[in-house]
Formats: structure tokens, C-alpha cells, sequence
């Protein structure tokens, strides 16, 4: 295993049947698996690099690029479709039966729903703005909202309102953040796949109905029994290393 945590010296490939995925290994030990989120120009590189230096002490750490996000090959997809199917390939690729996993965003999302299909194959999870839905504020919130507005007319100007809402200190978005998010968010194939996720389209206004609400008698706070969308970030806020 190299020692050099650096991106060439950790970097993977993965041929599968439905295209290569890529991926980062570093550490030994029991295998971790970490799932990136679903921002732009987001990369499970970028999502994990500043964890490695003291997850790859106690683990084997797995950074699996997901299809869609212009490191694994492409996808006509959905990427959230494309992304839980592509958890058990890279899995049995590697011939790993367990793993533990932690998931960011979208990652938690996905590292969830495969813990719910493969049990046995989840040692532990954890999820960073993943899983949950809104009780006390808005759906779609903040993040979301610029996330569409960024997908649907990109510029510099939304990407860097979109960064700040992730992050608890300004000061983390720096221009060298700014300019490799940008050139990734913006590559056709990137921008293609973001489109099916965060068009506006795909994002209806919900119907009162399906609004939080506070019940007159009770006195305590509940939602509508009906079922509403999974959202990346509906849970928490993330600072920067996590978007």
C-alpha cells in the first residue's frame, strides 16, 4: 500500500460490465467505505482527502467515485440510480462480503438503501446530511434551491453562493476550491448528468399537504404519512471537505 496519501500514488481502476469505476485506497485494516455527495463539481476525492491521513491509520479506506461526476465512466442513468448498483459491483470486484460505510449527502442516501437491501453486508453506517427529512424548515432548502439554480444556468457567481451555504466559515472557499469545482461542475458529461438529478423539473413545489405542520391538539409537530423523496443535505449543513 503506498504511503504517499496524495491523488495519482491512491488512485484505482476497476473494470466492471457496465464500465470502469474508479476509486482511492489507502490504510489497511478492516475495509471503510466512504460515499460521496452529489454538489458540483464534487468528487469522492475531494469529499475525503483531508479524512485519509487519519482514517488510513485504523482502515483500508475505499473512495468510490460514483457514475456520473467525470472520474468512473459514464452513465445514461439517473446517478442516484446508478449509484447503489454500482456499490455492489465495486464490492464483489474487490471480493469484499462486508464493509463499514460512512456516506456524505447523496453517499448516505445511497450507503443507506444499500444497507436496507444487504444487511449482511453493513458492519456500521454513517450518514453526513444524508438521510431524514425537514421537519422545522422548508423542502427543498437552501442548498438545494441554489443547487438547481447552478444546474440550470451555471456561472462562477451561483457556484460560490452554493459553496457558502455549505459552510460554517467563508474563509474555506478559497479561489483554488472555486476553480477545481467549476472546471469539474461544468465538464458536458458532469453537467449532463447534474441536470437529471437537479433540473428544476424534477423538483415540484410540495402541496401543503405535504408540508410540516403542527397539530392543533397535540400540540406536537408531524408531517404527512405520505412519503416524500429522499433529498442529499436534507438533514445538515456541511462544511466544505463534505460537499
Amino acid at each position: 500500500m503506498p504511503t504517499e496519501l496524495t491523488y495519482d500514488a491512491t488512485l484505482r481502476e476497476l473494470a466492471t460490465d457496465q464500465g470502469v469505476l474508479r476509486y482511492h485506497e489507502a490504510g489497511e485494516g478492516p475495509p471503510l467505505l466512504l460515499l460521496h455527495g452529489s454538489g458540483p463539481g464534487v468528487t469522492g476525492w475531494r469529499n475525503f482527502r483531508d479524512n485519509l491521513p487519519l482514517f488510513s491509520k485504523h482502515f483500508r479506506c475505499l473512495i468510490l467515485e460514483f457514475p456520473g461526476f467525470g472520474v468512473s465512466d459514464p452513465t445514461d442513468q439517473h446517478p442516484m440510480m446508478a449509484a447503489l448498483p454500482a456499490v455492489s459491483r465495486f464490492l464483489d470486484g474487490l471480493g469484499l462480503d462486508r464493509v463499514d460505510v460512512i456516506g456524505n449527502s447523496m453517499g448516505g442516501i445511497v450507503g443507506t438503501r444499500f444497507a436496507l437491501a444487504h444487511p449482511e453486508r453493513v458492519g456500521s453506517l454513517v450518514t453526513i446530511g444524508g438521510m431524514g427529512r425537514n421537519i422545522f424548515s422548508p423542502s427543498p432548502g437552501e442548498g438545494i434551491n441554489l443547487l438547481m439554480e447552478f444546474t440550470e444556468e451555471p456561472s462562477r457567481e451561483r457556484l460560490v453562493q452554493w459553496l457558502n451555504s455549505m459552510v460554517f466559515d467563508r474563509r474555506m472557499v478559497t479561489e483554488e476550491l472555486i476553480e477545481e469545482r467549476w472546471k469539474q461542475a461544468t465538464d458536458p458529461d458532469t453537467l449532463a448528468a447534474a441536470r437529471r438529478m437537479y433540473g428544476k423539473a424534477r423538483w415540484p413545489r410540495p402541496s401543503r399537504r405535504r408540508r410540516s405542520r403542527t397539530s392543533r391538539r397535540t400540540g406536537r409537530c408531524c408531517t404527512s404519512s405520505r412519503p416524500a423523496p429522499s433529498s442529499p443535505g436534507a438533514a445538515t449543513t456541511a462544511s466544505a471537505p463534505w460537499t
